[in-house]
């Protein structure tokens, strides 16, 4: 278990010799900023599913308004919005593919690479600078690392 005096961040989470603090900080902004493209991939997501959601239970209204005998309804309803494109030309998954293909895996390689590159691929070292700094040294829930088990 460990003790309330541990030491700080663990060697994954410590910068490496003659690493400036503008390098570390210029990462941590490229990280903030792939966190912030995570968040919108999420939200991406969460618009095709509900969109499909939307096109699923358009066919249970089609259905509704054909037993209730307004088939002109339940033919517009089929022939105009469901199955329609999102965008022109695409359905929601496409534009996640194009998102994912052409944006998000390109952004997340190129994260890699720079900290790769500048600090042997070490990820959150400005969060972990930061936790060190702002932790109550010594006092219980404060500890730099999880207990060992």
């Amino acid at each position: 278990m460990a003790t309330l005096d541990t030491p700080g961040p663990d060697a994954t989470h410590q910068r490496p010799k003659g690493v400036p603090d503008i390098t570390v900080e210029a990462l941590g902004k490229l990280s903030e900023a792939l966190e912030v493209v995570e968040h919108a991939r999420g939200l991406l997501y969460g618009f095709h599913r509900l969109t499909g959601t939307a096109d699923l239970n358009l066919s249970e209204a089609e259905e509704l308004f054909r037993k209730a005998g307004h088939a002109d309804i339940a033919d517009r309803l089929a022939s105009e919005i469901i199955g329609r494109n999102v965008i022109e030309g695409r359905w929601t998954f496409q534009i996640m593919e194009d998102y994912d293909d052409h944006y998000y895996s390109e952004f997340k390689a190129f994260e890699k690479e720079a900290r790769d590159a500048l600090v042997e691929g070490k990820r959150h070292l400005f969060e972990a600078e930061m936790k060190e700094d702002r932790r109550s040294k010594g006092k219980e829930h404060h500890e730099a690392l999880p207990p060992e088990a």
